[in-house]
């Protein structure tokens, strides 16, 4: 059974993330303030854009809420209106040669598991797309329509037997060693978003 699956594709690292809500912050401020339903209450631009500094840089919204008196429904919905804003495709300024391909465990409640597929180049930083689902083939069939044309020479990935099912046979390559990229933005995943924050480590054991 598939869950609730999302797709979209990034071009900045996570340090930039916050560089862009400040350009688009001026954007969505319009647009909040046009929409009785989403800010009622005439907020500064001031508190928009720190409200989202700190949810980009992993607080939850029950900690900003307590920080800043802000409704944490409010703040979702200027997460949400910033994420429409956001471009829904990679415009890739050079087409990776190597891919790294993996999967980063979460839950929702305690006991629903999700994972979060991630692909990234191999030789430069940053999340080039995602898709959150669970852990099938049809959930990882979303992201590699969007990441096959890429036609990367090599992908690497930790076998999972997944991508045996679209990988072309003599493209992949199954190692943990060459997978330190796409770990390291998984890592940053965990330590920026406390979404998928852990109680004891920000990385896998």
């Amino acid at each position: 059974m598939q869950w609730n699956v999302q797709n979209a594709t990034v071009t900045t690292s996570i340090k930039m993330v916050i560089e862009k809500v400040n350009k688009i912050i001026s954007v969505s401020s319009v647009a909040v303030n046009s929409s009785q339903n989403i800010n009622p209450y005439g907020y500064s631009d001031d508190v928009k854009r720190n409200c989202l500094k700190m949810y980009v840089n992993g607080m939850g919204f029950p900690g900003i809420e307590r920080i800043t008196g802000v409704s944490r429904t409010t703040i979702m919905d200027w997460v949400k209106l910033v994420g429409t804003l956001l471009p829904d495709a990679y415009e890739a300024e050079t087409i990776p040669e190597v891919g790294e391909l993996d999967e980063l465990e979460t839950f929702v409640g305690k006991k629903n598991k999700i994972w979060v597929w991630t692909a990234v180049d191999h030789f430069q930083a940053g999340i080039l797309g995602w898709v959150v689902g669970d852990h099938s083939a049809e959930t990882f069939m979303v992201l590699w329509q969007t990441i096959f044309w890429w036609q990367c020479y090599f992908w690497v990935s930790d076998g999972n037997p997944v991508y045996t099912k679209f990988i072309p046979a003599g493209d992949q390559i199954v190692s943990k060693t060459y997978m330190t990229r796409v770990e390291g933005e998984n890592t940053r995943l965990r330590h920026y978003l406390a979404r998928l924050y852990r109680k004891t480590l920000c990385y896998s054991k």
